[in-house]
């Protein structure tokens, strides 16, 4: 499949610590417990979807600085175009990661001010054209492309992660546009099925998948008008729980662009997301295809 991926790519320093609270002390010598990487969003999505075999088109804004050199030149390794990973902030966006023995995290996320940017549709309407699905992601310079997603005729997906108000002025317009929503447990006003049911009446959208972390993650099938749920497994030791929701989101998209069903999507893609928690770092710890088909077969 080739999917157009728009969204945000950051440096993401990565810092193990023993538990949540932390105790103040003016330094402390983590040995090996420090790693630094590309990451956000729309990497950890690119890379995700490059390992199950899709072709990526990579839309994004980086610095005029060695990191956004540093991510341009790692996306190319990955055979991605660069051509629409746009320098054009004075520095690339930045994020720190503290995450304890139980997986649990607190991330600080520098949007620099990328988001007084724009990615302007002209610009990558040739790749939307091209692609057999789109996965545009919450971010202001996504604002044109996700206003006029669906004209290219194509599947719309993103993930609004964490929401309260299904008419939050903030993603309204991606609830609105997106075919398929994808969000987090966290913050939910009421019963997860109940909010669902909310944005389904509300957006219409054709699937809705709401991650529960350990829980697993619960689907409302628009076609169906039914819930469908599915247990969290293990597959490997915890180590560190960023980017599982995107691991989620980005199986969720390979498989439903092959024709699957969106359940069957879902059931696939909690195992990808279980062993990709399994190793630190939001864009690392991610299955080929016939190595998660592998371990989807009964033993």
């Amino acid at each position: 499949m080739k999917i157009l991926v728009s969204g945000l790519i950051n440096i993401e320093t990565n810092v193990a610590v023993g538990n949540f609270p932390l105790d103040y002390s003016p330094i402390e010598y983590a040995f090996n417990k420090v790693s630094m990487d590309i990451s956000g969003v729309a990497y950890n999505v690119m890379k995700a979807l490059h390992c199950l075999g899709d072709q990526v088109l990579p839309v994004s804004i980086v610095g005029k600085d060695i990191f956004g050199d540093f991510i341009r030149e790692n996306l190319a390794k990955f055979a991605f175009s660069t051509d629409k990973v746009f320098a054009e902030l004075d520095s690339t966006c930045t994020s720190v990661v503290m995450f304890d023995e139980g997986g649990r995290r607190k991330v600080y996320c520098d949007l620099k001010d990328i988001q007084k940017r724009t990615v302007s549709v002209k610009n990558v309407e040739d790749d939307a054209r091209s692609c057999d699905g789109m996965v545009v992601c919450n971010i202001n310079f996504n604002d044109e492309l996700i206003r006029c997603a669906r004209k290219f005729g194509k599947p719309v997906f993103t993930d609004v992660h964490v929401l309260s108000d299904i008419h939050d002025s903030y993603n309204k317009r991606f609830l609105e546009n997106a075919d398929l929503v994808f969000l987090s447990d966290e913050c939910l006003p009421c019963q997860p099925e109940d909010f669902l049911l909310s944005i389904y009446k509300e957006y219409r959208n054709k699937a809705i998948v709401l991650g529960q972390g350990a829980k697993g993650a619960l689907l409302f099938d628009g076609k169906s008008e039914k819930f469908h749920f599915v247990k969290s497994v293990t597959t490997r030791p915890v180590v560190n729980t960023v980017g599982a929701g995107d691991a989620l989101f980005s199986c969720f998209v390979h498989y439903y662009l092959k024709g699957l069903k969106a359940c069957e999507c879902l059931e696939k893609a909690v195992y990808f997301a279980s062993y990709k928690i399994g190793e630190s770092g939001g864009a690392k710890g991610f299955l080929t295809e016939s190595a998660l088909e592998g371990l989807l077969k009964p033993s």
